[in-house]
C-alpha cells in the first residue's frame, strides 16, 4: 500500500498524464507572420526616371525650389527599377541606393520606404505632392527633415 503523502503525486501525476493525451491529437495552429497590410498608389513605373532635385526648409521657398530642381536636370537624381516591383532611392545617410516602394493605409498618407516597415515608419518619406512630373517628399524623422529638408523632384525631359 501507497503511503498517503505519495497520493497528492500520484493524482498530479496523473491528471497531468491524462491533459497531455488529450492534446496529443491537436496540432498547434501555425502562426503566420503578418504582411504589409498597405496598398501602393505610387508604382515603381511612375517613379524610374532622371529627376532634377532640390530642396527647401521654408515653405516660402517652394517655388523657386521646384525652378532649381529643374536646373538639376544638368546631373539628374536616376531613380532605377528594383527588383522586386519597387524602386531604387538613397535613404537617409546611405551611400547605396536601397529599392523602395510607396505605402498607404488608405485614405492616410503616402509614404515612400522599405517595404518590410508600416507606412509612416522614422525612414519613410512623406509624399507631399506627387503629379508624375513633380514629387515632393518630406522625410519622417523630425531629425531628418530638419537636415535634408523638403525634397522636390522635377521629372527631366528629354
Amino acid at each position: 500500500m501507497t503511503p498517503p503523502s505519495h497520493y497528492g503525486r500520484i493524482l498530479a501525476a496523473g491528471t497531468l498524464a491524462g491533459l497531455l493525451a488529450g492534446c496529443a491529437g491537436q496540432q498547434p495552429t501555425p502562426v503566420t507572420p503578418a504582411g504589409p497590410q498597405y496598398s501602393s498608389p505610387i508604382t515603381g513605373d511612375q517613379v524610374v526616371g532622371k529627376w532634377g532635385l532640390a530642396a527647401y526648409h521654408r515653405p516660402d521657398d517652394a517655388g523657386r525650389t521646384e525652378a532649381q530642381a529643374r536646373q538639376g536636370c544638368r546631373q539628374p537624381y536616376v531613380i532605377n527599377r528594383g527588383q522586386n516591383g519597387g524602386f531604387m532611392m538613397y535613404l537617409a545617410d546611405q551611400s547605396q541606393p536601397t529599392e523602395v516602394v510607396s505605402k498607404q493605409v488608405p485614405p492616410g498618407p503616402t509614404f515612400i520606404g522599405v517595404p518590410d516597415e508600416p507606412p509612416g515608419a522614422q525612414s519613410d518619406r512623406e509624399v507631399l505632392r506627387f503629379d508624375g512630373q513633380v514629387m515632393v517628399l518630406r522625410w519622417v524623422d523630425k531629425e531628418v527633415a530638419g537636415r535634408y529638408g523638403t525634397m522636390v523632384y522635377v521629372r527631366c525631359t528629354a
